[in-house]
């Protein structure tokens, strides 16, 4: 392996230290939903987005807090010399994708029915540093 390899392998191994995240799969809610709420959170600090969630009313919101709670305990369980404070995390990405959705009728009238579709989401939050930490 060259030496230039190896120095971008270095710094792309130190750059994925700086980043953790966590996945909620097949939550229940409509995507269109969990994207009022997410946009509220993208490139927010840590500590900012947690407050922003607790006191948000929306149904969406607590599932949200909750993902965001899991990706700090996993980044503390990468980087378990470092302090969350000193780090200067933030939402770096938070993506809401579409999920499987539940189809179901409801009878109309004249004998017809309508197809009610029951959408969920798949949500994908990634923390980021500001900080550099070294180790």
């Amino acid at each position: 392996m060259g030496v230039r390899k190896k120095q971008m392998a270095e710094r792309l191994k130190a750059e994925k230290k700086q980043l953790a995240f966590a996945k909620l799969n097949n939550c229940p809610t409509s995507p269109r939903k969990m994207r009022l709420v997410a946009d509220l959170v993208r490139g927010v600090e840590v500590e900012k987005a947690l407050a922003i969630l607790r006191f948000n009313p929306k149904e969406s919101s607590r599932k949200l807090e909750k993902l965001l709670l899991s990706a700090l305990a996993n980044w503390q369980a990468k980087n378990e010399e470092a302090s969350v404070e000193d780090a200067g995390l933030f939402v770096k990405e938070i993506r809401v994708d579409g999920g499987t959705m539940l189809k179901r009728l409801r009878p109309a009238p004249q004998g017809r029915a309508h197809r009610i579709r029951k959408r969920s989401n798949h949500v994908t939050l990634v923390l980021g540093s500001n900080n550099n930490i070294e180790s």
